[in-house]
C-alpha cells in the first residue's frame, strides 16, 4: 500500500475537496492503510469520519461501518453519495430496508459498487447477514461512537459487547474504532472487548477553544430559553431534555412564542422523525428541541447554540451533545440548566438498578454535579475528566466560560465541612442529606424525631444559616469525596477514608462560591413557573411582595395566597391600572382581581405615573392553551363528591393534568371542596402537619413542600393537599 500512501493528498482532493488533512489524520488513514489495527479519540467537528471515508473509497472491496444511530447512518450516506457518481458508493444495512431494498443493496456489494456499508450492531449479529458478509471481500471494519461498547460509556447497548466475536467470524481485517468521548478507563475498556489493546492510538485535544461554556440554576427555565433564543433570531440551536413529554411541551411553547422550533425523539413514527431533521438539516427549522436520540452524528456545521434543559446524566453525554455546536469553527454557546432535584430523580431512578450498574451511573452523577457546582473553570474540569491538562489562565479557550469570564468569590467552608462530618459521624447511615441539614439547622422532622434528635448535640449548631446552604455544602462534600452516600441504603450517608482523615485533623481545604448555592434561588414545580417574559421592574416587585405581606398580615392569611410570586412578577411585566387588566395576570382570576386587586392597581397606577412609564401588552410570553377548560365540569363534581381518579377519566385528563387545573381554579379565587377525598385517602396526622407548616411558611412553592414531606408524599399527593390549604385558606 505504500504507492497509495503517497498519493493521499491527492485522494483528499479528489474526493473530499480539501487541501490538507486535520490533526492526525493523514497518519491514522496511513495506518488503517497498512492493516494495522488504529483506536481515534477526536473531539466532535474534528473529521473522524474522514479517518474511515477516504481508506474504503481508495481500497478494493466494502468497508464495514458499524453506527448506532439511523439518522447518523442516513446523514453520512447522503453525504457519501453526494461526492460520487451514482447512489451506491455507500448504502445503509439496518431494519428500516424492505426485502427488495436489501436485496438491492447486497448486489451493489457483490459487485463492487459499494465502498461504504454502514449496519446497526443489531443487524450484525444476524445469521443472514454474518454468513452473506464472508462471502464478500471486506476492507476493515469502522466502529464509530465506540463509547457504546463501554458499559462505562453514555449509550450501553449489549450487541456491542459481542463486536470481537462476530468481525471474527467476517473475516480477518484490520479494525478502527473512533470516538469523541472516551475517559482513560472507556479507552481501556474498548480496547480489551475489542481485542485491540496492541492498536495505534491517535488521540486530538478535547478543547474546542471555540465553545462557551455556561451553567445557570433552573428558575424560570422556559422564559429564559425564550430570551436566549430571541436574541440569537435566525441561528441553528438543539435544545435536550431528559423526557419525551418535555421535548413536545417545549416545543410547542417555542412555536407559539415565534421561534421556529420542531420536535425529535424516539417516540415519533419514523417519518416524523425523518422530516423533522431534514427540515433543521436544510434550515427550514431553526431549532431541534431534542431528548439524546437526536444528533449523534449529524454533521451540520453551524448550530451556534445547544441548550441542556435538563443536565445529562454523565458528563461524556454532555461533552458529546455539546460538540454539536460550533463545528464550522465560529463560536458555539453550551448553555446549561441545573436543579439539585433533578439529580435527586436520577439517583431515585438509579436506585432500581442492578447494583454494579448504579455505583457507576452515580460516579457519573457525582461528576455532572461537580461540573455545574464547580467554581473553577469549566473547561478545566472537562478537560480534566478526560485526562487532559488545561491552563486556565493561558490555555487556548480561556475566558470562555461562566466562571472564568465573572469569576465567582470563594468563601473557606473548613469549619462548616468539619461541623457536617461530626454529624454525619454521630449518626452514621441514619440520615440522608435532606436530614443531616435539618438537624444542623435545627429544624425538626418525624424521623428526627423517632431518633430523639432533637435532644442532641448537633441539633440546630448550625441555626445561623438556613438548610439549604448546609444541603450545599453536603453536596460538595459528596463531590469531594469526604462523604460517601450510600448506594445499598439509597442515600444514606456515612463518612468516607478523607472525611475520617479531615475530621482528624481537624482541617480541610473546603471553598464553595458566594452567592452559588443554587437551592437559595426558588425553582418552582412546572405548575408554579412564572409565565411571563420581557423585563421585570425588580423596584416595582419590592413593593408588590410588601403590599402583599400586608395584605396577607390583614387577613390572618400567608402572603403567597394573596397572589403567588410568578403573579406579582407579570403585573412588573403588564403594569394593570384596571380591574380587567388584572383579570390577564397570569394566576389571578375574576375574584381574586375583585377581592385583593383593587390596592395593588393603585401602587402600579401610582408606580407607572411616578416612574413616566410606557406600558405594554406585548411582552407576555405566550403559553399552549389548556386542551379544554374543564372548571364547571370539576367544581360540580367536587361538589358531589366524585373521586378524583374518575373525573380525570372522566375527561380523559391524567392525575397531573386535573390537578394543573385544579390549581388554576384555586389561585384564580374560586373554592373546591376536595375534603371527602382526602379523609379517604390521607393520614389525618400527616395532614394537619402539612396545613401547619403552610400556615407558619412563607411559600408554596413545591420545592419547598417536597424538601418537607418529599420522603412521605407523592408530588401528586403534594399538590392535592396544596389545593386543600389555598381553597380554605385563601379562598
Amino acid at each position: 500500500m505504500s504507492e497509495i500512501n503517497t498519493q493521499l493528498p491527492q485522494y483528499l482532493k479528489k474526493y473530499f475537496g480539501f487541501d490538507t488533512f486535520k490533526g492526525h489524520q493523514q497518519e491514522i488513514i496511513d495506518a488503517l492503510l497498512s492493516r494495522k489495527n488504529i483506536f481515534v479519540l477526536m473531539p466532535t467537528g474534528g473529521g473522524k469520519s474522514l479517518c474511515y471515508q477516504l481508506p474504503a473509497l481508495m481500497q478494493p472491496g466494502t468497508a464495514i461501518v458499524i453506527s448506532p444511530l439511523i439518522a447518523l447512518m442516513k446523514n453520512q450516506v447522503d453525504a457519501i453519495n453526494a461526492l460520487s457518481e451514482g447512489n451506491s458508493t455507500a448504502h445503509v444495512l439496518n431494519s428500516s430496508l424492505t426485502k427488495a431494498q436489501t436485496k438491492s443493496v447486497m448486489e451493489d456489494i457483490r459487485t463492487g459498487k459499494t465502498k461504504l456499508l454502514y449496519v446497526a450492531p443489531e443487524s450484525l449479529v444476524k445469521e443472514d447477514y454474518v454468513d452473506f458478509f464472508k462471502s464478500v471481500p471486506i476492507s476493515f471494519v469502522a466502529i464509530d461512537e465506540a463509547h457504546c461498547i463501554s458499559e462505562w460509556g453514555h449509550d450501553f447497548r449489549p450487541e456491542y459487547r459481542n463486536l470481537k466475536n462476530i468481525i471474527e467470524q467476517v473475516a480477518d481485517v484490520p479494525i478502527i474504532a473512533l470516538t469523541a468521548t472516551a475517559t482513560p478507563k472507556v479507552q481501556e475498556d474498548i480496547q480489551k472487548n475489542l481485542g485491540m489493546t496492541d492498536a495505534l492510538v491517535f488521540r486530538e485535544s478535547f478543547n474546542r477553544t471555540n465553545l462557551f461554556y455556561e451553567v445557570r440554576p433552573k428558575i424560570n427555565v422556559e422564559k429564559e430559553i425564550v430570551r436566549f433564543i430571541s436574541q440569537r433570531k435566525g441561528q441553528s440551536g438543539i435544545i435536550y431534555c431528559l423526557s419525551r413529554k418535555r421535548v413536545e411541551e417545549l416545543a410547542q411553547t417555542l412555536q407559539i412564542n415565534g421561534i421556529n422550533a420542531l420536535a425529535y425523539h424516539a417516540g415519533l413514527d419514523q417519518k416524523t422523525r425523518v422530516t423533522n431533521q431534514d427540515k433543521f438539516l436544510m434550515e427550514d427549522v431553526d431549532v431541534i428541541v431534542a431528548t439524546i436520540a437526536f444528533g449523534m452524528g449529524i454533521d451540520k456545521p453551524d448550530v451556534r447554540f445547544v441548550i441542556h434543559y435538563d443536565m445529562p446524566k454523565s458528563l461524556e453525554s454532555y461533552y458529546q451533545e455539546t460538540g454539536r455546536a460550533g463545528r464550522d469553527g465560529g463560536e458555539g454557546y453550551c448553555l446549561a440548566f441545573y436543579d439539585p432535584k433533578d439529580i435527586e430523580k436520577l439517583e431515585k431512578f438509579l436506585s432500581q438498578k442492578p447494583v454494579s450498574e448504579r455505583e457507576i451511573g452515580m460516579q457519573l452523577l457525582n461528576e455532572v454535579v461537580g461540573y455545574a457546582e464547580t467554581s473553577m473553570s469549566r473547561r478545566q474540569y472537562l478537560l480534566h475528566y478526560f485526562g487532559e491538562q488545561f491552563d486556565a489562565a493561558n490555555g487556548p479557550g480561556a475566558n470562555m466560560d461562566d466562571n472564568t469570564k465573572n469569576p465567582p468569590v470563594l468563601i473557606d467552608a473548613s469549619r462548616d465541612l468539619i461541623t457536617i462530618l461530626e454529624c454525619v459521624q454521630e449518626y452514621p447511615s441514619k440520615l440522608k442529606m435532606k436530614d443531616v441539614s435539618y438537624v444542623v439547622s435545627g429544624q425538626e422532622n418525624a424521623l428526627l424525631k423517632s431518633y430523639r434528635i432533637p435532644e442532641g448535640k448537633f441539633f440546630g449548631i448550625g441555626k445561623d444559616r438556613d438548610h439549604n446552604y448546609w444541603k450545599s455544602i453536603i453536596r460538595q462534600a459528596v463531590v469531594q469525596n469526604f462523604i460517601n452516600k450510600e448506594i445499598e441504603n439509597y442515600g444514606l450517608l456515612s463518612l468516607s477514608e478523607k472525611g475520617k482523615q479531615a475530621l482528624k485533623d481537624r482541617n480541610a481545604d473546603f471553598k464553595i462560591a458566594e452567592d452559588r448555592v443554587f437551592d437559595l434561588q426558588q425553582s418552582q414545580n412546572e405548575s408554579d413557573s412564572a409565565q411571563v417574559t420581557g423585563v421585570m421592574d425588580e423596584t416595582l416587585f419590592k413593593e408588590l411582595l410588601a403590599l402583599r405581606q400586608k395584605i396577607g398580615k390583614q387577613n390572618g392569611i400567608p402572603p403567597y395566597t394573596v397572589f403567588m410570586e410568578p403573579s406579582l412578577e407579570d403585573m412588573t411585566v403588564q403594569f394593570p391600572t384596571t380591574i380587567e387588566e388584572m383579570y390577564n395576570v397570569y394566576g389571578v382570576g375574576e375574584s381574586k382581581a375583585k377581592k385583593f386587586g383593587p390596592p395593588f392597581i393603585d401602587l402600579i397606577k401610582k408606580y407607572v405615573e411616578g416612574n413616566g412609564i410606557e406600558r405594554t401588552q406585548d411582552m407576555v410570553m405566550k403559553q399552549v392553551a389548556n386542551k379544554s377548560s374543564h372548571k364547571v365540569f370539576i367544581i360540580q363534581s367536587t361538589d358531589k363528591k366524585i373521586d378524583l381518579e374518575d373525573i380525570a377519566t372522566a375527561k380523559n385528563l391524567s392525575m397531573s393534568e386535573l390537578l394543573q387545573e385544579m390549581e388554576s381554579i384555586i389561585y384564580q379565587g374560586t373554592k373546591l371542596n376536595i375534603d371527602y377525598y382526602i379523609k379517604e385517602n390521607f393520614d389525618e396526622d400527616l395532614v394537619d402537619e402539612f396545613m401547619d407548616f403552610m400556615t407558619n411558611g412563607e411559600s408554596d412553592s413545591m420545592k419547598v413542600l417536597l424538601e418537607e414531606f418529599g420522603d412521605d408524599l407523592s408530588d401528586e399527593e403534594v399538590r392535592i393537599l396544596r389545593v386543600k390549604f389555598i381553597s380554605d385558606v385563601a379562598n
